[in-house]
């Protein structure tokens, strides 16, 4: 069996739509600084790592057919370590955003959390007294269409008003058109109501709280919320993320943007991809209405 040359047939795999829009994003290789002929397509090693990504397998564990799991887990370690995730992140962000008829540099943002129990040792490990949970928190920020702008992950045991500073943090160096954010009201409370104000005047951004109703029981779907809700209902669709099995938190992130990648090409390759779940099914109909209304 060719390793090297067929596409195994999972659903996990990059089809020929996604591989065309990521294939010009990735580093190009220079012959002139030597070194022997790539053994495995690039193509198949993303493959891999998208497979251990959605099925939620351990890294030793992938399939024969796909390319060795040590040559998968260095190039997604070196992706990570240089910015490549990154870099191809932000610019399908970009590519999808112009593709709606958006500004490629958003003004208004979503902000939450969310934690993740977490089964092995690593860095920045801590308990989440309020989830009663042992892991860390995914801190994440995202655009009015769900898009990520900024991903921090760092242990459970920071609050959610220490962690929301640690993304707003030199945001608008980053988006300077950034202006509002949504959060929710766990980010402030009657004692400690001061991350609005540095929010204006360290971060540049203004933070407003959308409260849930006090006389409605159990979840609600809160406006603006919905679309941060959404976008871990997407993470959620990905097993590795289900928990947090990555020793260090930059590999959480890089997993969550992988993750973001291949959903952003999907959209960019003209694939549509149907809801999955109560949330993503009323973040749809959400979504029509607006379009109606417009």
């Amino acid at each position: 069996m060719c390793r090297c040359v067929c596409r195994p047939a999972y659903d996990s795999s990059l089809t020929d739509g996604q591989w065309a829009v990521i294939e010009p994003l990735l580093p190009v290789r220079d012959p002139r600084r030597g070194g022997r002929p790539l053994r495995y397509p690039r193509r198949l090693v993303i493959d891999t790592i998208l497979y251990v990504l959605r099925a939620g397998t351990a890294w030793r564990h992938v399939p024969h057919d796909l390319a060795p799991w040590d040559v998968a887990y260095r190039w997604f370690r070196c992706w990570s370590a240089d910015g490549t995730w990154d870099r191809v992140h932000d610019r399908l962000r970009d590519a999808v955003r112009v593709a709606e008829g958006r500004d490629p540099q958003p003004s208004a943002a979503v902000l939450d959390s969310q934690t993740a129990h977490s089964h092995q040792g690593g860095e920045a490990i801590g308990y989440d007294a309020g989830k009663r949970t042992r892991g860390r928190k995914r801190h994440v920020l995202v655009d009015t269409c769900g898009l990520l702008l900024r991903a921090v992950v760092h242990s459970a045991s920071i609050q959610e008003r220490a962690g929301a500073k640690l993304v707003l943090a030199g945001i608008t160096e980053t988006f300077p058109l950034l202006g509002l954010v949504w959060a929710d009201a766990g980010y402030v409370n009657r004692v400690d109501a001061g991350l609005l104000a540095w929010a204006r005047t360290h971060a540049g951004v203004d933070l407003q709280i959308v409260a849930r109703n006090a006389d409605v029981k159990g979840f609600q779907v809160l406006p603006r919320r919905w679309v941060v809700e959404r976008t871990f209902a997407w993470l959620g669709r990905c097993r590795r993320l289900a928990r947090d099995y990555e020793r260090k938190p930059a590999h959480t992130e890089a997993m969550i943007k992988v993750a973001m990648i291949r959903l952003m090409a999907a959209r960019l390759a003209g694939e549509d991809i149907e809801p999955q779940g109560p949330i993503e099914t009323e973040a749809a109909r959400r979504l029509d209405d607006e379009l109606n209304q417009k």
